[in-house]
């Protein structure tokens, strides 16, 4: 499993580790990756993913799983929220033409 979260695709980020003396060590920043089952309103289900914590509490502030899957852009998805963002437009177009 990939160090990157499932909703934005933040993932790994590298740079330097700097001393007093300015000698420069390769490291690595890692994303705080917490796992988190969300609910989607739409399709009545619950889904674990594997998210950042700054993507959590975007979700909390657009208003659910459902409102940010909808506003966000499917480059940054994972291949498994681009499916549950695919059957949620579907989802809410069949409610709208009933």
């Amino acid at each position: 499993m990939s160090r990157s979260c499932e909703l934005t695709g933040k993932g790994v980020q590298s740079g330097n580790n700097v001393s007093h003396a300015n000698n420069k060590t390769k490291r690595k920043f890692l994303p705080n990756l917490c796992q988190v089952t969300l609910i989607s309103d739409a399709l009545n289900q619950r889904f674990r993913l594997r998210v950042s914590a700054a993507a959590l509490r975007t979700v909390e502030h657009r208003g659910g799983l459902d409102a940010f899957l909808l506003k966000a852009s499917e480059l940054d998805l994972s291949q498994r929220a681009r499916l549950l963002r695919r059957q949620i437009v579907k989802k809410t177009a069949e409610a709208v033409a009933a």
